[in-house]
C-alpha cells in the first residue's frame, strides 16, 4: 500500500515546514487586495502562516504580511488573523486535525 504524501507548506512566520493542513493561506488578488483564505482556491499569491494564536499574533507584531506582499495592512486585519486561528485552533482541539 502507497503512503499519500502530505503536501508541505512554509511558515512564513517562524519559516517552518509543515503539513498544509496546520497552516492558514493568506492571498494578496490582482487588485493588490489581502485577505485570508478558508477554502485554499483564492486565486493570487498566497502565504502560509500556522493555525496557532501565538504565532498570528507575532505575524501582527512584525508586520509580516506587510513585508511579504508589499503593501500596507490595517491592523485590522491582523485580528481577523489572531481570531481566525484561535477558531481554527479550537476546530482542530475538538474534531483532531481531518
Amino acid at each position: 500500500m502507497k503512503k499519500k504524501k502530505v503536501p508541505m507548506r512554509k511558515d512564513i512566520v517562524t519559516g517552518e515546514m509543515m503539513p498544509k493542513r496546520q497552516l492558514i493561506r493568506v492571498v494578496k488578488n490582482k487588485e493588490g487586495e489581502v485577505s485570508l483564505d478558508p477554502t485554499g482556491k483564492k486565486s493570487g499569491r498566497g502565504a502560509y502562516v500556522g493555525i496557532d494564536v501565538a504565532i498570528a499574533e507575532r505575524a501582527k507584531r512584525e508586520k509580516t504580511f506587510d513585508k511579504v506582499f508589499g503593501v500596507t495592512l490595517n491592523p485590522d486585519f491582523y485580528d481577523e488573523l489572531i481570531q481566525y486561528a484561535d477558531h481554527q485552533a479550537a476546530r482542530q482541539k475538538l474534531f483532531g486535525n481531518e
